[in-house]
Protein backbone atom coordinates (compact mmCIF):
# COMPACT_ATOMS: atom_id res chain seq x y z
CA UNK A 1 0.00 0.00 0.00
CA UNK A 2 3.08 2.21 0.71
CA UNK A 3 4.75 1.50 -2.27
CA UNK A 4 1.26 2.44 -4.26
CA UNK A 5 0.93 6.15 -2.71
CA UNK A 6 4.79 6.75 -3.08
CA UNK A 7 4.14 6.13 -7.03
CA UNK A 8 1.40 8.09 -7.11
CA UNK A 9 2.98 10.83 -5.48
CA UNK A 10 6.45 10.79 -7.66
CA UNK A 11 3.62 10.60 -10.66
CA UNK A 12 1.81 13.23 -9.76
CA UNK A 13 4.87 15.44 -9.42
CA UNK A 14 6.59 14.20 -12.74
CA UNK A 15 3.23 15.44 -14.34
CA UNK A 16 3.46 18.87 -12.13
CA UNK A 17 6.56 19.42 -13.28
CA UNK A 18 6.10 18.58 -16.96
CA UNK A 19 2.71 21.01 -17.56
CA UNK A 20 2.85 24.53 -18.84
CA UNK A 21 3.09 27.75 -16.81
CA UNK A 22 1.81 31.24 -17.13
CA UNK A 23 4.26 33.61 -18.07
CA UNK A 24 3.81 36.83 -16.28
CA UNK A 25 5.32 37.77 -12.45
CA UNK A 26 1.70 37.79 -10.94
CA UNK A 27 1.53 40.34 -8.24
CA UNK A 28 1.20 39.00 -4.55
CA UNK A 29 -1.74 38.70 -3.15
CA UNK A 30 -2.17 39.27 0.37
CA UNK A 31 -4.20 36.65 2.54
CA UNK A 32 -6.35 39.53 4.04
CA UNK A 33 -7.34 41.04 1.85
CA UNK A 34 -8.97 38.60 -0.25
CA UNK A 35 -10.49 37.75 3.33
CA UNK A 36 -11.70 41.27 3.18
CA UNK A 37 -12.91 41.38 -0.24
CA UNK A 38 -14.77 37.59 -0.08
CA UNK A 39 -16.35 39.23 2.82
CA UNK A 40 -17.46 42.09 1.35
CA UNK A 41 -18.88 40.05 -1.75
CA UNK A 42 -20.41 37.97 0.31
CA UNK A 43 -22.94 40.69 2.21
CA UNK A 44 -23.36 42.13 -1.15
CA UNK A 45 -24.73 38.98 -2.15
CA UNK A 46 -26.97 38.36 0.88
CA UNK A 47 -28.08 42.19 0.88
CA UNK A 48 -29.41 41.08 -2.82
CA UNK A 49 -30.64 37.98 -1.94
CA UNK A 50 -32.93 39.18 0.42
CA UNK A 51 -33.74 42.36 -1.91
CA UNK A 52 -35.09 39.98 -4.24
CA UNK A 53 -36.97 38.00 -1.49
CA UNK A 54 -38.82 41.44 -0.69
CA UNK A 55 -39.88 42.05 -3.99
CA UNK A 56 -41.42 39.01 -4.76
CA UNK A 57 -43.19 38.85 -1.47
CA UNK A 58 -44.75 42.23 -2.30
CA UNK A 59 -46.12 40.89 -5.53
CA UNK A 60 -46.98 37.43 -4.03
CA UNK A 61 -48.68 39.47 -1.40
CA UNK A 62 -50.92 41.09 -3.58
CA UNK A 63 -51.70 37.88 -6.37
CA UNK A 64 -52.48 35.60 -3.11
CA UNK A 65 -54.96 37.69 -1.50
CA UNK A 66 -57.02 39.27 -4.62
CA UNK A 67 -57.15 35.92 -6.34
CA UNK A 68 -57.98 33.76 -2.83
CA UNK A 69 -61.21 32.90 -4.29
CA UNK A 70 -59.21 30.87 -7.07
CA UNK A 71 -57.46 29.02 -4.50
CA UNK A 72 -60.60 27.49 -3.40
CA UNK A 73 -59.92 25.95 0.65
CA UNK A 74 -55.99 26.24 0.31
CA UNK A 75 -56.14 29.73 2.22
CA UNK A 76 -54.31 30.90 5.29
CA UNK A 77 -53.88 33.79 7.30
CA UNK A 78 -51.07 36.08 6.50
CA UNK A 79 -49.60 39.28 7.41
CA UNK A 80 -47.28 40.28 5.09
CA UNK A 81 -44.34 40.05 7.01
CA UNK A 82 -40.42 38.45 7.00
CA UNK A 83 -38.62 37.92 10.10
CA UNK A 84 -35.39 36.09 10.49
CA UNK A 85 -32.54 36.05 13.12
CA UNK A 86 -29.05 34.19 12.00
CA UNK A 87 -30.28 31.15 13.48
CA UNK A 88 -33.19 31.10 11.30
CA UNK A 89 -31.03 31.63 8.20
CA UNK A 90 -29.20 28.68 5.66
CA UNK A 91 -26.04 27.57 7.32
CA UNK A 92 -23.96 29.18 4.89
CA UNK A 93 -25.34 32.97 5.60
CA UNK A 94 -24.55 32.81 9.34
CA UNK A 95 -21.36 34.21 10.02
CA UNK A 96 -22.69 37.41 8.11
CA UNK A 97 -26.11 37.60 7.76
CA UNK A 98 -25.92 40.33 10.94
CA UNK A 99 -23.59 42.45 9.35
CA UNK A 100 -25.44 42.01 6.18
CA UNK A 101 -28.61 42.84 7.19
CA UNK A 102 -28.81 44.37 10.81
CA UNK A 103 -30.02 41.24 12.63
CA UNK A 104 -29.57 40.09 15.94
CA UNK A 105 -29.32 36.12 17.69
CA UNK A 106 -31.25 37.75 20.33
CA UNK A 107 -34.84 38.59 18.30
CA UNK A 108 -35.85 38.08 15.11
CA UNK A 109 -36.01 41.13 12.89
CA UNK A 110 -38.34 41.91 10.28
CA UNK A 111 -36.12 42.18 7.04
CA UNK A 112 -39.41 42.59 4.84
CA UNK A 113 -42.87 44.05 5.20
CA UNK A 114 -45.42 44.19 2.69
CA UNK A 115 -46.87 47.78 1.52
CA UNK A 116 -50.11 47.72 2.02
CA UNK A 117 -50.37 44.18 4.34
CA UNK A 118 -51.59 44.00 7.37
CA UNK A 119 -48.20 44.14 9.05
CA UNK A 120 -47.70 47.47 7.42
CA UNK A 121 -51.29 48.91 8.28
CA UNK A 122 -50.51 48.32 11.76
CA UNK A 123 -46.96 50.47 11.71
CA UNK A 124 -44.60 47.93 11.65
CA UNK A 125 -41.27 48.12 9.34
CA UNK A 126 -38.06 46.40 8.11
CA UNK A 127 -35.62 46.67 10.77
CA UNK A 128 -38.07 46.06 14.06
CA UNK A 129 -37.74 42.95 16.24
CA UNK A 130 -40.71 41.12 17.17
CA UNK A 131 -40.47 39.79 20.69
CA UNK A 132 -44.31 38.39 21.10
CA UNK A 133 -47.79 37.25 19.22
CA UNK A 134 -50.51 37.60 21.75
CA UNK A 135 -47.75 37.47 25.03
CA UNK A 136 -46.16 34.29 23.39
CA UNK A 137 -42.54 34.52 22.54
CA UNK A 138 -41.41 34.37 19.35
CA UNK A 139 -38.72 31.63 19.07
CA UNK A 140 -35.09 32.84 17.11
CA UNK A 141 -34.83 29.66 14.98
CA UNK A 142 -37.61 28.44 12.80
CA UNK A 143 -39.18 31.45 12.95
CA UNK A 144 -41.41 32.11 9.52
CA UNK A 145 -42.70 28.41 10.43
CA UNK A 146 -43.21 29.00 13.59
CA UNK A 147 -45.34 32.26 12.66
CA UNK A 148 -46.88 30.72 9.94
CA UNK A 149 -48.32 27.91 12.07
CA UNK A 150 -49.41 30.71 15.31
CA UNK A 151 -51.60 32.53 12.51
CA UNK A 152 -53.43 28.97 11.08
CA UNK A 153 -54.36 28.56 14.93
CA UNK A 154 -55.48 32.47 14.91
CA UNK A 155 -57.39 32.28 12.11
CA UNK A 156 -58.58 35.95 11.32
CA UNK A 157 -58.64 37.14 15.16
CA UNK A 158 -56.73 40.77 15.71
CA UNK A 159 -53.24 40.04 17.52
CA UNK A 160 -51.19 41.68 19.47
CA UNK A 161 -47.49 42.55 18.21
CA UNK A 162 -44.80 43.29 20.78
CA UNK A 163 -41.71 44.75 19.37
CA UNK A 164 -38.39 46.84 19.70
CA UNK A 165 -37.82 49.65 17.66
CA UNK A 166 -34.31 51.58 18.50
CA UNK A 167 -34.01 50.53 21.95
CA UNK A 168 -37.53 51.41 22.60
CA UNK A 169 -40.44 48.50 23.31
CA UNK A 170 -43.67 48.88 21.78
CA UNK A 171 -46.87 47.42 21.14
CA UNK A 172 -49.04 47.30 18.07
CA UNK A 173 -51.94 45.57 16.99
CA UNK A 174 -52.82 43.95 13.43
CA UNK A 175 -55.38 41.68 11.60
CA UNK A 176 -55.00 39.14 9.30
CA UNK A 177 -56.26 38.48 5.85
CA UNK A 178 -57.17 35.40 4.30
CA UNK A 179 -54.83 34.61 0.93
CA UNK A 180 -53.49 31.47 -1.27
CA UNK A 181 -51.56 29.46 0.48
CA UNK A 182 -49.07 28.51 -2.07
CA UNK A 183 -45.75 28.94 -1.14
CA UNK A 184 -43.67 31.43 -3.96
CA UNK A 185 -40.19 30.59 -3.26
CA UNK A 186 -36.84 32.58 -4.93
CA UNK A 187 -34.25 30.27 -6.25
CA UNK A 188 -30.48 31.49 -7.24
CA UNK A 189 -30.13 30.48 -11.08
CA UNK A 190 -29.41 32.58 -13.89
CA UNK A 191 -31.78 30.38 -15.89
CA UNK A 192 -35.04 33.08 -17.50
CA UNK A 193 -37.24 30.74 -15.66
CA UNK A 194 -40.15 29.92 -13.68
CA UNK A 195 -41.71 26.80 -12.54
CA UNK A 196 -44.48 25.01 -10.33
CA UNK A 197 -45.05 21.25 -9.21
CA UNK A 198 -48.58 22.46 -8.37
CA UNK A 199 -47.43 22.42 -4.44
CA UNK A 200 -45.12 25.42 -4.78
CA UNK A 201 -43.80 27.93 -7.31
CA UNK A 202 -40.20 28.39 -7.80
CA UNK A 203 -38.94 31.68 -9.16
CA UNK A 204 -35.85 31.94 -10.55
CA UNK A 205 -33.62 34.99 -9.68
CA UNK A 206 -32.54 35.46 -13.81
CA UNK A 207 -36.51 35.60 -14.70
CA UNK A 208 -37.00 38.27 -11.42
CA UNK A 209 -33.47 40.20 -13.33
CA UNK A 210 -35.85 40.87 -16.71
CA UNK A 211 -38.79 41.52 -14.54
CA UNK A 212 -38.49 45.64 -15.03
CA UNK A 213 -41.61 46.28 -13.37
CA UNK A 214 -43.31 44.54 -10.18
CA UNK A 215 -46.11 44.20 -13.06
CA UNK A 216 -44.28 42.09 -15.19
CA UNK A 217 -42.94 40.43 -12.22
CA UNK A 218 -46.55 39.72 -10.94
CA UNK A 219 -47.83 38.08 -14.80
CA UNK A 220 -44.95 35.73 -13.99
CA UNK A 221 -45.94 34.69 -10.08
CA UNK A 222 -49.74 34.31 -11.72
CA UNK A 223 -48.98 32.61 -14.89
CA UNK A 224 -47.58 29.80 -12.43
CA UNK A 225 -50.32 30.34 -10.23
CA UNK A 226 -52.78 29.79 -12.96
CA UNK A 227 -51.44 26.27 -13.59
CA UNK A 228 -52.12 25.40 -10.57
CA UNK A 229 -55.35 26.27 -10.23
CA UNK A 230 -56.91 25.76 -13.45
CA UNK A 231 -55.66 22.35 -12.63
CA UNK A 232 -53.42 21.46 -15.11
CA UNK A 233 -51.59 19.10 -13.10
CA UNK A 234 -54.48 16.98 -13.03
CA UNK A 235 -55.15 17.24 -16.56
CA UNK A 236 -51.69 16.62 -17.55
CA UNK A 237 -51.81 13.63 -15.40
CA UNK A 238 -54.81 12.73 -17.01
CA UNK A 239 -53.45 12.90 -20.38
CA UNK A 240 -50.01 11.04 -19.36
CA UNK A 241 -52.17 8.02 -18.19
CA UNK A 242 -54.62 7.69 -20.96
CA UNK A 243 -51.20 7.67 -23.29
CA UNK A 244 -49.90 5.10 -20.85
CA UNK A 245 -53.24 2.60 -21.78
CA UNK A 246 -53.07 2.89 -24.92
CA UNK A 247 -49.36 2.56 -25.66
CA UNK A 248 -49.25 -1.01 -22.98
CA UNK A 249 -52.40 -2.01 -25.58
CA UNK A 250 -49.96 -1.84 -28.39
CA UNK A 251 -47.37 -3.61 -26.17
CA UNK A 252 -49.81 -6.46 -25.42
CA UNK A 253 -50.44 -6.57 -29.46
CA UNK A 254 -47.13 -7.16 -30.10
CA UNK A 255 -46.79 -9.81 -27.17
CA UNK A 256 -49.45 -11.62 -28.23
CA UNK A 257 -47.15 -11.68 -31.84
CA UNK A 258 -44.53 -13.33 -30.08
CA UNK A 259 -42.70 -9.78 -29.99
CA UNK A 260 -42.12 -8.42 -26.39
CA UNK A 261 -41.39 -4.36 -26.43
CA UNK A 262 -40.65 -4.22 -22.79
CA UNK A 263 -42.92 -1.74 -22.30
CA UNK A 264 -41.48 1.16 -25.11
CA UNK A 265 -45.08 1.98 -26.23
CA UNK A 266 -46.23 2.55 -23.12
CA UNK A 267 -43.75 4.66 -22.21
CA UNK A 268 -43.56 6.26 -25.72
CA UNK A 269 -47.31 7.26 -25.60
CA UNK A 270 -47.01 8.29 -21.75
CA UNK A 271 -45.01 10.78 -22.80
CA UNK A 272 -46.78 12.15 -25.73
CA UNK A 273 -49.73 11.98 -23.30
CA UNK A 274 -48.27 14.13 -20.62
CA UNK A 275 -46.94 16.85 -23.63
CA UNK A 276 -50.32 16.96 -25.08
CA UNK A 277 -51.83 20.17 -25.23
CA UNK A 278 -48.72 21.85 -23.23
CA UNK A 279 -48.42 25.29 -25.42
CA UNK A 280 -51.93 25.45 -24.87
CA UNK A 281 -51.76 25.15 -21.35
CA UNK A 282 -48.99 27.23 -21.19
CA UNK A 283 -51.12 29.98 -23.38
CA UNK A 284 -53.80 29.53 -20.98
CA UNK A 285 -51.67 30.30 -18.02
CA UNK A 286 -50.16 33.48 -19.44
CA UNK A 287 -54.51 34.27 -20.07
CA UNK A 288 -55.46 34.12 -16.49
CA UNK A 289 -52.09 34.78 -15.03
CA UNK A 290 -52.80 38.36 -16.66
CA UNK A 291 -56.23 38.68 -14.90
CA UNK A 292 -54.91 37.66 -11.65
CA UNK A 293 -52.59 40.39 -12.30
CA UNK A 294 -54.88 42.82 -12.98
CA UNK A 295 -57.07 41.66 -9.85
CA UNK A 296 -54.35 42.50 -7.47
CA UNK A 297 -54.32 46.31 -8.97
CA UNK A 298 -51.45 46.10 -11.06
CA UNK A 299 -51.47 47.96 -14.80
CA UNK A 300 -50.69 44.86 -16.85
CA UNK A 301 -50.04 47.45 -20.01
CA UNK A 302 -46.29 47.01 -21.27
CA UNK A 303 -45.96 43.49 -19.20
CA UNK A 304 -45.71 42.34 -22.59
CA UNK A 305 -42.09 43.49 -23.47
CA UNK A 306 -41.11 40.73 -20.67
CA UNK A 307 -41.49 38.35 -23.83
CA UNK A 308 -38.92 40.52 -26.13
CA UNK A 309 -36.65 40.85 -23.44
CA UNK A 310 -36.91 37.10 -23.29
CA UNK A 311 -37.12 36.72 -26.98
CA UNK A 312 -33.85 38.56 -27.61
CA UNK A 313 -32.47 36.34 -24.08
CA UNK A 314 -33.26 33.28 -25.73
CA UNK A 315 -33.21 33.70 -29.85
CA UNK A 316 -34.67 30.14 -30.39
CA UNK A 317 -37.80 30.60 -28.50
CA UNK A 318 -38.48 33.52 -30.94
CA UNK A 319 -39.13 31.05 -33.82
CA UNK A 320 -39.21 27.57 -32.61
CA UNK A 321 -40.34 25.66 -29.73
CA UNK A 322 -41.80 22.99 -28.25
CA UNK A 323 -43.42 22.87 -24.41
CA UNK A 324 -43.97 26.58 -24.67
CA UNK A 325 -45.47 29.04 -27.29
CA UNK A 326 -43.15 31.18 -28.99
CA UNK A 327 -41.97 34.57 -27.54
CA UNK A 328 -43.85 36.33 -30.01
CA UNK A 329 -46.91 34.45 -29.49
CA UNK A 330 -46.69 35.57 -25.87
CA UNK A 331 -45.74 38.78 -26.59
CA UNK A 332 -49.29 39.73 -28.84
CA UNK A 333 -51.14 37.45 -26.51
CA UNK A 334 -50.38 39.43 -23.74
CA UNK A 335 -51.01 42.58 -25.68
CA UNK A 336 -54.45 41.62 -26.66
CA UNK A 337 -55.51 40.18 -22.73
CA UNK A 338 -54.69 43.91 -21.61
CA UNK A 339 -57.29 45.35 -24.38
CA UNK A 340 -59.52 43.12 -23.42
CA UNK A 341 -59.00 43.47 -19.81
CA UNK A 342 -59.20 47.40 -20.42
CA UNK A 343 -62.37 47.56 -21.76
CA UNK A 344 -64.09 45.19 -19.08
CA UNK A 345 -62.49 47.44 -16.51
CA UNK A 346 -64.12 50.58 -18.61
CA UNK A 347 -67.34 49.07 -19.03
CA UNK A 348 -67.57 47.71 -14.90
CA UNK A 349 -67.67 44.67 -15.37
CA UNK A 350 -65.33 41.64 -13.29
CA UNK A 351 -62.11 41.18 -14.08
CA UNK A 352 -63.14 37.23 -15.19
CA UNK A 353 -61.40 35.53 -17.86
CA UNK A 354 -63.67 33.91 -20.59
CA UNK A 355 -63.57 30.65 -20.07
CA UNK A 356 -64.58 27.94 -22.19
CA UNK A 357 -68.31 26.41 -20.97
CA UNK A 358 -67.70 22.84 -21.13
CA UNK A 359 -64.24 21.36 -21.08
CA UNK A 360 -62.40 20.52 -24.42
CA UNK A 361 -61.80 16.40 -24.81
CA UNK A 362 -58.06 15.37 -23.97
CA UNK A 363 -56.24 14.39 -26.74
CA UNK A 364 -56.11 10.72 -27.22
CA UNK A 365 -52.60 8.95 -28.18
CA UNK A 366 -54.29 8.26 -31.79
CA UNK A 367 -53.85 12.10 -32.11
CA UNK A 368 -50.57 13.12 -30.37
CA UNK A 369 -48.25 14.34 -32.49
CA UNK A 370 -44.77 13.21 -31.81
Amino acid sequence: MRGGRRIFVLAGALFSAACAMPDSRLPPLPQDEVNAETRRQQIAHIRDYYGQIHRLDTVAFRLRVANKADCKKWITPQVGLYAATPDSLPRKYRSYAREALAITWARPTLISVVEGSPAAAAGLRMGDEITAFNGEHIPTSGTMGWIAGWLVQNKLAPLQVDYRRDGEYLTTTMTPVMACAIPIELRIADDVNAETNFRKITINSGMIAIAKTDAQLATIVGHEMAHVFMGHGEKKEFNMTLGKIGGTLVDGGFLLAGVSTRGAFGNRFASAGAAAYSPAFEREADYVGAYYTARAGYDIEGTEEIWFTSGIMHPDSIRFTTTHPAAPIRFVQMKKVAAEIAEKKRRGLPLDPELRPVEETPITPAQATY
